[in-house]
């Protein structure tokens, strides 16, 4: 999970560095062309069936994540790095919210812990005085990309506790490649109505998102399979100050004092949330790795 936020971050930084010109469905596009063939090539690589048990619910996790990434990039598009990292990173309390009626994994008072300090480290940047406010955003964060970044959140949680139920019934990989199978025919339509030829450094942004999110979903898939979901999600946390690094590096982004006050919390819930425990509503299966 600390390796998925890693890469997602990077992700976010190379989104962010294509500035917009390019549509968004050209974007997503790039991604799914190059993590279809990965993926594929993986497959192949360890001799699995590409195409699952559960086709149905692959087919809707595809979808979750696809709708999810729009939202994501738009706001990323629209608002400073660090804000709309922060924005997404609502997604664990989500989860951690979902996951009890929709997999009957009860939280423990050790993921609710980390889930509401992570919650506050979020609150610390989006507040007035924040983030935003550093960034020239303030109160005045553009409506339309906050509505995408909360959306994106809530579809993120959607698909990650869809990734949870797959996992004893589909490999990681199979589950990963189902992401690009439906983004591509899903972005591929808008492209061709507004097609716009990138420039050689946009073809290496675009490069770089569709392989650091390949890595982030890889990662991401294994670390929801091996542990349940509102504890995964809680220890993502940890790409809110990474955002905020690479936006002050990249980007020129400045960063307020509260910004250690929010990293030292996501950090705390990071840790807590590595020593929690789920109690399990009903008696399952043990998750297969």
């Amino acid at each position: 999970m600390v390796a998925s936020a890693l890469a997602f971050s990077l992700m976010g930084v190379c989104v962010k560095a294509l500035g917009g010109r390019l549509p968004v469905a050209e974007v997503v596009l790039a991604r799914s062309v190059v993590s279809l063939l990965i993926s594929w090539w993986m497959l192949r690589r360890a001799g699995l069936n590409p195409w699952g048990q559960r086709r149905g619910l692959l087919v809707g996790r595809g979808i979750l994540g696809t709708a999810g990434l729009y939202c994501v990039y738009l706001a990323l598009i629209g608002l400073p790095l660090a804000v709309a990292t922060v924005l997404q990173y609502l997604h664990p309390t989500f989860t951690a919210l979902l996951a009890w009626p929709l997999l009957a994994e009860r939280p423990g008072w050790r993921v609710w812990g980390a889930v509401l300090l992570g919650f506050m480290g979020v609150a610390v940047l989006a507040a007035p005085g924040g983030l935003g406010a550093a960034a020239g955003a303030g109160a005045g964060l553009p409506a339309l990309p906050l509505l995408f970044a909360l959306a994106g959140a809530l579809l993120s949680a959607l698909a990650y506790v869809s990734v949870r139920a797959l996992r004893n019934s589909e490999h990681p990989l199979v589950v990963v490649f189902y992401f690009p199978l439906m983004a591509l025919p899903l972005s591929l339509p808008l492209v061709l109505l507004q097609p716009v030829a990138p420039t050689a450094a946009e073809f290496g942004w675009l490069l770089g998102v569709g392989v650091f999110t390949q890595l982030g979903q890889i990662a991401l898939t294994y670390g929801l399979m091996g542990m349940a979901a509102a504890r995964a999600t809680a220890i993502s946390y940890v790409q809110v100050p990474l955002a905020a690094l690479w936006g002050v590096w990249w980007f020129g982004e400045s960063v307020p004092a509260l910004a250690g006050l929010s990293a030292l919390l996501v950090l705390l819930a990071t840790l807590l949330s590595l020593r929690a425990g789920v109690a399990p509503a009903v008696a399952g299966p043990r998750p297969t790795q």
